[in-house]
């Protein structure tokens, strides 16, 4: 159970750093289904700027950089444009991934010389349980990923700040009213949201994966913005979602002998399909932004 844990926390992390994105992004107002898209960019543009300058910072600030400019005209479509949201989102889903295969084909087969190293942390890797499995020989991305969490969760729910961009996705008028622009706001939400993913297609390239692969992604992108949902559009249950998955994930593979192995690949996926569907009845379909997915239209306009 501890190695399983500990497995499932290394494949969690780059869908919790997308799906903390997402939710930004949505808590503002503004879905964006183009997460595996900028999930594939950030990996590649993270791999050839660690291979041009072979520092690992600069290939993680690439990362974030190459999503957030993804994100960029997603958000002017459908904030400045007022397009559907929907539309321009699975539009870049289904550009970028191409792109990045006809850009990166020359660095396939290509692998990071010296990528991310496994860290524990002192004392909290003694905790019984819990330190073998979550804060043993982990990539310093993914406990910074449960970090964000938690400071998301401070921002959203305990300062005026965070207050005030959870009313752009609820009540926007009452937040123009307030003195507030609810569209640069919201463009701060998909940018900021395309950082955050960012890291997480750093992670893919430079640790998880350390190499250029088409297709490194798996439909991560897909499976965070079902986490999103199953959140309750929260940070801290995103972090328990994304767990929850990567064990799932995990499991896949040690009961391949006893299951239909096609069954047990499938089961992740069956996973996001029946989250969307309680979602869909139960009571995180309440916590939903009042106007997420809504156009905002000033009055001055």
């Amino acid at each position: 159970m501890i190695a399983a844990l500990n497995r499932a926390m290394a494949y969690a992390t780059p869908i919790l750093w997308t799906a903390l994105g997402e939710i930004c992004a949505e808590t503002a107002g503004v879905v964006n289904v183009a997460l595996d898209g900028m999930l594939t960019v950030s990996a590649l543009a993270s791999f050839i700027a660690y291979q041009d300058s072979q520092s690992l910072t600069v290939g993680v600030l690439a990362g974030m950089g190459a999503s957030a400019l993804v994100a960029l005209p997603h958000a002017f479509g459908s904030i400045t444009l007022r397009v559907n949201q929907f539309v321009t989102g699975l539009a870049l889903a289904m550009l970028c991934p191409g792109l990045a295969s006809l850009l990166g084909r020359k660095w396939v087969g290509i692998s990071v010389d010296h990528p991310f190293q496994a860290l524990s942390i002192p004392v909290l890797d003694k905790i019984p349980f819990l330190g073998p499995a979550l804060f043993t020989d982990q990539c310093l991305l993914s406990y910074l990923a449960a970090v964000a969490a938690v400071v998301l969760t401070l921002f959203f729910y305990f300062t005026r700040w965070g207050i005030i961009w959870r009313a752009a996705g609820e009540s926007p008028i009452a937040t123009e009213a307030s003195g507030v622009s609810v569209l640069r706001l919201r463009y701060v939400g998909v940018v900021g949201g395309g950082l955050l993913a960012g890291v997480g297609g750093s992670y893919l390239s430079l640790y998880y994966e350390p190499a250029w692969v088409e297709g490194i992604t798996g439909g991560m992108g897909w499976v965070a913005l079902a986490i999103v949902i199953f959140s309750g559009w929260r940070p801290l249950p995103a972090l328990g979602g994304a767990l929850f998955f990567g064990v799932l994930y995990n499991l896949s593979f040690s009961l391949q002998e006893q299951i239909n192995p096609h069954l047990l690949k499938a089961m992740p996926y069956l996973f996001v399909v029946l989250v969307l569907v309680i979602a869909s009845w139960g009571r995180r379909r309440s916590r939903m932004p009042q106007a997420l997915g809504a156009p905002y239209f000033r009055e001055d306009r």
